[in-house]
């Protein structure tokens, strides 16, 4: 069996990966607060959590392995946009959710085993929070409940911090109904204008990290092998996650491994609405980027790094993708290459994964090519629609005739009209004695030719 070494942000190490079962392998990814389009650095986190369901699932066989993904369906955000549009919250989070699952299966992303919402869960968090509170690590306060930071000895592990180092340095909320100004919120009132659920503190509604702790929980068990998410979650959300699941249900940890994904950039900065760089998977799927390319260009760079998106990345990645296709078309799957697996299996390098497709693909073994990409989620028939050849031939006749009539009356100022807007299409043109080829490129736009039919 081939051996997985995860970099383990607890440890601060890379170890070899050890599930708990061998036949029951469990990951936990946070999901999304679903209030409007996910962008592009939402995507990441899907990509690389997908990657490695993939790699888990080839190893340890596909029934071996269960992942799990929440969708956040209560939270101020969702009740503010409801308040904006005066649409309901049902609404809102239905139709997101929607959108939300179009994105990412468009981008290649296996849907998880299960994609619970924190809705569904209300019973199960207040149960959690009654246990804590019965055990002392979380009290009742003018109608919230909230967890005692302090009575949790390990708390700040995760992410290296001191607690009264971050009291002295960091902004927390600084309420009356705190014992401490680093306890932070397992459940809080809701006015009737909010979403609200009866509890023995009153009606409400459950705290942000309270939500995760117990879906988690409910389906993968008190202690299980991965959690996952955005760097941006180890604190305080992950570093809360641990606390209140390891004091509710008396374990020493709540995840053997935890991993993190570095943050996306656009162009060498950070993406922001107030820089003009602010856009989501839907808006480049619309400008005609396809899934596969932003997949892509997602998978050329480690999981651990920082990722830039750049224009000259997506063109490359288009053109790379296009040369490919073309190379398998018509060819048996081959084997996976046991190159590109070893990779994957050093902490998801899936840059080195991308590496090896390119060797395949210089070295002509074609079937380990198409074998190795589908692997990871590329070159499969439901992702290239984008890629098969448009019918040039009308097209190439007309230049063909072009230059033919050129060469009696020697006026090529036609011939060379045709072809520079068949190069501003993103045309590459082929002229022999034969006759003409248009190649489509990177970027080809069959728009920019419709004033030439």
């Amino acid at each position: 069996m081939t051996e997985i070494k995860l970099y383990n942000t607890k440890s601060r190490k890379k170890e070899a990966f050890e599930p708990i079962r061998a036949e029951d392998v469990r990951m936990y990814v946070c999901g999304p607060t679903v209030y409007d389009r996910a962008h592009i650095g939402n995507a990441r986190p899907v990509i690389v959590f997908d990657m490695l369901y993939r790699l888990l699932r080839h190893v340890y066989g596909a029934e071996h392995v269960t992942y799990v993904r929440n969708f956040t369906d209560v939270d101020d955000k969702i009740n503010a946009k409801a308040a904006d549009t005066g649409r309901t919250i049902g609404e809102i989070t239905e139709e997101t959710i929607g959108w939300y699952l179009e994105d990412m299966a468009a981008v290649g992303a296996l849907e998880p085993n299960a994609m619970p919402r924190a809705t569904g869960y209300i019973a199960e968090m207040i149960a959690m929070i009654e246990a804590l509170i019965e055990k002392g690590h979380a009290y009742a306060a003018e109608g919230h409940a909230l967890f005692r930071v302090r009575s949790y000895e390990n708390y700040g592990a995760l992410s290296g911090r001191d607690v009264d180092d971050m009291i002295a340095g960091a902004r927390v909320e600084v309420a009356p109904y705190k014992e401490d100004p680093m306890d932070f919120v397992l459940w809080k009132p809701s006015s009737e204008d909010q979403p609200g659920w009866e509890s023995p503190w009153g009606r409400g509604r459950p705290g942000w990290h309270i939500e995760c702790s117990a879906m988690a929980k409910a389906l993968l068990g008190d202690t299980f092998d991965i959690h996952g998410g955005g760097l941006d979650l180890q604190f305080p959300h992950h570093e809360d996650e641990i606390a209140q699941s390891c004091c509710a249900n008396d374990t020493s940890e709540m995840a053997k491994v935890w991993m993190h994904n570095e943050m996306l950039q656009v162009e060498g900065k950070k993406m922001s609405k107030s820089l003009g760089n602010f856009f989501t998977v839907r808006d480049l799927l619309a400008q005609g980027v396809p899934g596969e390319v932003i997949r892509f260009v997602f998978l050329s760079t480690h999981y651990r790094k920082p990722m830039d998106w750049t224009e000259k990345k997506r063109e490359e990645a288009e053109a790379t993708l296009r040369k490919w296709r073309g190379m398998i078309q018509g060819v048996e799957t081959g084997d996976v290459s046991n190159a590109l697996l070893a990779s994957l299996a050093d902490d998801l390098n899936t840059a080195g994964a991308i590496a090896e497709l390119h060797r395949l693909a210089t070295a002509g073994e074609v079937g380990a090519l198409k074998a190795s990409a589908e692997m990871i989620g590329l070159l499969n028939d439901d992702m290239g629609a984008w890629a098969k050849g448009q019918d040039m031939s009308a097209y190439e006749a007309m230049l063909f005739e072009a230059r033919q009539t050129a060469m009696q009356t020697k006026d090529f100022s036609d011939v060379d009209r045709l072809k520079a807007a068949f190069v501003e299409a993103g045309l590459e043109v082929r002229m022999s004695k034969e006759g003409v080829e248009l190649v489509p490129s990177a970027g080809f736009d069959l728009s920019k030719l419709e004033e030439l039919t």
